[in-house]
């Protein structure tokens, strides 16, 4: 049997990860086939990604965003305002209550598009995230003045987060699994 393309790491690197990720993971390499970056000339948008996963997400006790519309869209809450109300909240693609866990799906913005910055400072900031599972290519590719091109959007992603994460001036508030899709 070929080995999966899937691939993840897990942050801090100093403990071991929720026990969740598995499952999510699992998810993962489940649609391999229809996801994977790894031998695709072109890769998939998030939504679509996201929309292979969905049900089985959901079947893990997600709630998913739907689609385009606001009241299709998962919201987390960052300020409260009068009367307890949300003042402030972000969009994220997925969102676990028990497990405190949001998910994020990037596709061809993932790393050129700084998707994984605004990602990670919006989790920094999101009420009762505990964790965050960020989904990223493995490689993004593209056409630049009409040759091929590719961005290795997985491994930039570990490069920065080894640095969030190992640095003793930023303690990260939350666990991060990336996933490499």
């Amino acid at each position: 049997m070929a080995r999966s393309s899937i691939r993840f790491s897990t942050f801090p690197r100093t403990a071991g990860p929720p026990e969740f990720v598995a499952k999510v993971v699992k998810i993962f390499e489940n649609h391999e086939g229809n996801i994977a970056t790894t031998k695709r000339d072109k890769g998939l948008t998030s939504d679509e990604v996201l929309a292979s996963l969905r049900a089985d997400l959901t079947s893990l006790g997600f709630e998913v965003e739907a689609g385009k519309q606001a009241k299709q869209k998962i919201k987390r809450p960052v300020f409260f305002g009068e009367n307890a109300v949300p003042s402030l909240q972000y969009e994220i693609d997925a969102w676990h209550p028990d497990w405190q866990a949001g998910l994020e799906i990037e596709a061809g913005r993932a790393w050129m598009g700084n998707a994984v910055y605004r990602d990670i400072v919006q989790a920094l900031v999101m009420v009762d995230l505990k964790h965050l599972i960020l989904a990223v290519p493995n490689i993004y590719r593209y056409k630049s003045s009409g040759r091929g091109v590719s961005s290795s959007d997985y491994n930039n992603t570990i490069a920065v987060v080894d640095a969030l994460f190992g640095h003793s001036r930023v303690e990260m508030p939350f666990s991060l699994c990336v996933i490499g899709y």
